[in-house]
């Protein structure tokens, strides 16, 4: 595994904690409905007049399909703008809704504001991608999965702040660190990999030399270079595919810096690419398993059910303590990512999301222990899931994918996120009618054992190795192939 020097580790973080920054902007939107519900819907309203129920429901819903409709076209913003200049329209909509807020009362204004807010939540897969390609093999996974932590830092944050300022000072203060947000982008340098897809080599070099903290005409910056294009090449699955050819290797690396990289379409490169077919259905059946082991309908659940486990304590302290309960498993996961690696994180975390939804279940169900139980389940089940299973995902669309289809691959592995968050909020009452809370969580028990199961069987282990190496886990089992790969490469 290449060795990352201080300086560039430094940079490398702080970059991607700003490019993360935006998942914190989205905990802001989900957060804000929660603790301001009360007040819309009393006659003591800040608004012009006490919201609808009707209307209750779109301030909590519209974000959702706002960033489902826009969520298929980052791949085409990812590859037009470039990946910081994408980065930084995904802020807008938050300044946009925010400065709105600030300044209606007008109740259809500020539905439609939060609903266009949802517009800037969809550029969770510009980041992940941004942030991939800024940083080396080694640290890839850790700083890939702070837009994860991002967004339960903004939750907890939205909550904190919710308790004890008034309504227009949250609003001015998430107003404020959207604008931030795009100001922190600003200072910094676009993916040297979208950079060459566009043939401006130069810049690529010096993007390299920032974030590696070494002079840009070092060999480090010319070998990351010609890794760069190695990725772009159309022909790399063909060398992949031919066992690692030596003389084809070298008549790729070898060919003159002035030669143009063939263009090709990310469709058809899908559709040609076989590797990136299988790593498109890995990286949506780990996000789909993800989403249906229950801790996105706990979360709907949850205040309902610490009223009855904790009583003393008031929903906006729960809220509280859950958002924490999120972070700090969620910064754990990041120390362990690229250590432990995707694939045992995957599994175990399952297995352990597995016993506890089984347990949380059968409480539910059964009642076969004190209220303050169900608690400590809910909580115990939150803080696993999220050291794993809620992460993994995440990471993977982010790093399995070459630079020709990444942005159209994440945008597509996204887009089934928000519908199959949809689809679980959707379907998840009738079956609760139905069946019971108890009987569900069983079922959810079900789907993460076969979680840790797909990840034990069919999930390849991606730490550590570089884009073109993975490709090639997908088209032949041959791990030990794909780290020499690597490594004729990096020598």
């Amino acid at each position: 595994m290449e060795e990352v020097k201080k300086s560039a580790f430094l940079v490398e973080v702080l970059s991607a904690i700003c490019i993360a920054y935006l998942t914190s902007l989205t905990g802001f939107v989900y957060a804000w409905p929660s603790y301001t519900v009360a007040n819309f819907a009393s006659n003591e309203t800040v608004l012009s007049r006490p919201m609808s129920t009707l209307e209750l429901s779109l301030l909590g819903s519209l974000t959702n399909i706002g960033a489902l409709a826009v969520t298929p076209f980052c791949g085409h913003a990812l590859d037009t703008l470039g990946r910081k200049y994408a980065a930084m329209m995904f802020g807008l909509p938050f300044v946009v809704a925010w400065a709105v807020i600030a300044f209606s009362s007008n109740i259809p204004l500020v539905i439609i504001a939060i609903g266009f807010a949802g517009v800037g939540c969809a550029g969770q897969a510009v980041s992940s991608v941004y942030i991939s390609e800024i940083c080396q093999d080694s640290i890839r996974g850790a700083l890939t999965s702070t837009t994860v932590s991002g967004f339960f830092l903004g939750l907890l944050f939205s909550y904190a702040i919710g308790g004890h300022l008034t309504y227009h000072q949250v609003v001015y203060v998430h107003l404020t660190l959207s604008i931030l947000y795009m100001a922190l982008l600003a200072v910094l340098k676009e993916s040297p990999v979208f950079l060459i897809q566009r043939g401006r080599e130069e810049e690529a070099a010096k993007s390299i030399a920032f974030y590696r903290r070494v002079d840009v005409t070092s060999k480090e910056v010319e070998v990351e270079i010609m890794k760069i294009k190695l990725q772009l090449d159309p022909r790399i699955e063909a060398i992949l595919q031919s066992d690692n050819d030596p003389k084809a290797t070298e008549e790729l690396l070898t060919k003159s810096n002035n030669e143009e990289v063939k263009a090709e379409s990310a469709w058809k490169f899908l559709i040609k690419s076989e590797s990136s077919k299988r790593a498109l259905a890995t990286a949506i059946t780990v996000m789909a398993l993800s989403i249906l082991m229950g801790c996105l309908v706990l979360q709907v659940y949850a205040e309902p059910l610490f009223k009855e486990a904790v009583p003393s304590m008031n929903s906006n302290q729960c809220s509280i303590f859950l958002a924490l309960d999120f972070l700090v498993a969620s910064f754990l996961s990041a120390l362990m990512m690229d250590r432990l690696g995707r694939k045992f994180l995957m599994t175990t975390t399952s297995i352990a999301s597995g016993i506890l939804t089984l347990l949380l279940g059968t409480q539910l169900h059964y009642r076969w222990a004190p209220h303050w139980v169900t608690a400590v389940f809910i909580y115990s089940y939150c803080f696993v899931y999220n050291m794993g299973a809620a992460v993994v995902p995440f990471v993977l669309t982010a790093e399995l994918f070459l630079p020709e289809v990444r942005g159209l691959c994440n945008s597509m592995s996204m887009a089934c996120m928000w519908i199959v968050n949809f689809v679980v909020l959707i379907v998840f009452n009738p079956l609760v009618d139905s069946f019971g809370l108890g009987t569900i969580f069983c079922g959810f028990s079900v789907v993460c054992f076969c979680g840790a199961a797909y990840s034990q069987f069919c999930l390849p282990e991606t730490k550590g190795l570089s884009a073109d190496a993975i490709q090639l886990l997908f088209l032949k089992k041959r791990p030990n192939i794909a780290r020499s790969n690597v490594l004729s490469i990096e020598t």
